[in-house]
């Protein structure tokens, strides 16, 4: 049954997200990362608090819960004030 709550719980987005949406890489240690594009079968995502972008499997990205986008969105708001990213 856990196989079913797993697979029932994995969100797969159906279409691209526009530039700038948050997403967790769930093959990426669950890491959140800002949509930058698509290259090739991967999309690439950028670090919210800035650094260097990797690729990821579009079948292990799915959207932010409510909690993730508001860890996400304070940590950027405090790198920009404090001027580790633009």
């Amino acid at each position: 049954m856990s196989g079913e709550s797993t697979a029932a719980s994995r969100q797969e987005p159906q279409q691209v997200p526009p530039l700038g949406t948050l997403l967790v890489d769930t093959g990426h240690r669950n890491q959140v990362g800002e949509f930058r594009g698509v290259s090739g079968p991967y999309w690439s995502l950028r670090p919210v608090c800035g650094g260097t972008e990797w690729e990821a499997e579009p079948a292990d990205v799915r959207a932010l819960e409510p909690m993730e986008r508001l860890r996400a969105e304070t940590a950027r708001c405090n790198a920009r004030s404090a001027g580790r990213i633009l």
